[in-house]
């Protein structure tokens, strides 16, 4: 009877918390909430411009604006944010390791697990593609959870970047592994005769891939942070508020994840295809 009753109260006192914390969050946003709608949200952190040198050097280079582009800002902290982690979870390793090492091993070890599925054992040279890749872009997501914050992701110019790194790696990769000749073949196909025609459409093909792998990163992000905006400019009329925090915040932490798993798996998909061992040998 005593262990139902603690469990109960435990149970109570934990619907009182969540209660006192929707109604202090209610209460800040009905005082402090604008009134009208905006698509960008002021970021909390923002760096000068110092980039405004440039056009002193050449009026073609000159960047306009007092402060840099929040996507930039955002990016750079998010490398900071990344570079400390890791320097933090490698710099003492130990046999028996502690928590940040242990989550640094875990990760690094799931992300070895993709690669040897999806490429093989030679596919652990591209871990440092594939797990910084994987490991902005999910953390560039779940920052747009946080008021203040604006995902590096929901901008194209990221995601373009993002998707023309990985479209270089893995044609420099293929180029590398079977020759520059050899590599072009596998564009032709297994029939001579028609590869001038397979040549073009699989050309065109790979040029389609890093527009694919940008736009959909940016779409899905960009459409669920405008969404989020909306409904926390909103707050103060509660409904919006309630729908944010029992519908869109946890369908944008599901989002985060899976957009990240696609763009990586995406990505693996490409390399293996440039890398197999198929590619020289049916021209041999």
């Amino acid at each position: 009877m005593t262990e139902a009753a603690g469990k109960t109260s435990g149970g109570k006192g934990f619907w009182i918390v969540l209660g006192i914390l929707v109604v202090g969050n209610l209460g800040l946003s009905f005082f402090f909430a604008p009134r009208q709608v905006e698509l960008q949200h002021a970021p909390v952190v923002q760096l000068p411009n110092f980039l405004v040198v440039l056009g002193k050097i050449h009026p073609a280079l000159t960047v306009p604006g007092k402060w840099m582009p929040a996507h930039v800002t955002f990016t750079w902290l998010i490398m900071g944010i990344l570079v400390v982690v890791g320097a933090l979870g490698t710099r003492a390793l130990r046999p028996v390791p502690g928590p940040l090492q242990n989550f640094v091993e875990v990760v690094i070890e799931w992300f070895y697990g993709l690669l040897d599925q999806m490429i093989g054992r030679q596919g652990r040279q591209f871990l440092p593609l594939i797990g910084t890749a994987g490991l902005f872009i999910l953390t560039s997501n779940l920052l747009g959870n946080i008021p203040g914050f604006q995902p590096p992701t929901a901008n194209w110019n990221t995601t373009v970047a993002l998707a023309v790194t990985v479209f270089i790696w893995y044609n420099v990769a293929g180029i590398r592994k079977h020759g520059f000749l050899n590599y072009l073949k596998h564009f032709c196909g297994p029939i001579w005769w028609l590869a001038p025609i397979m040549f073009v459409i699989e050309f065109i093909g790979h040029l389609a891939r890093p527009v694919s792998l940008s736009i959909r990163l940016f779409g899905n992000i960009f459409g669920e942070e405008s969404v989020i905006v909306i409904l926390i400019s909103l707050a103060w009329l509660v409904m919006p508020y309630l729908i944010w925090l029992g519908i869109m915040l946890p369908l944008s932490l599901f989002t985060a994840i899976v957009q990240t798993f696609v763009f990586i798996m995406l990505s693996m998909v490409y390399i293996a295809g440039a890398v197999e061992v198929g590619h020289g040998e049916e021209h041999q």
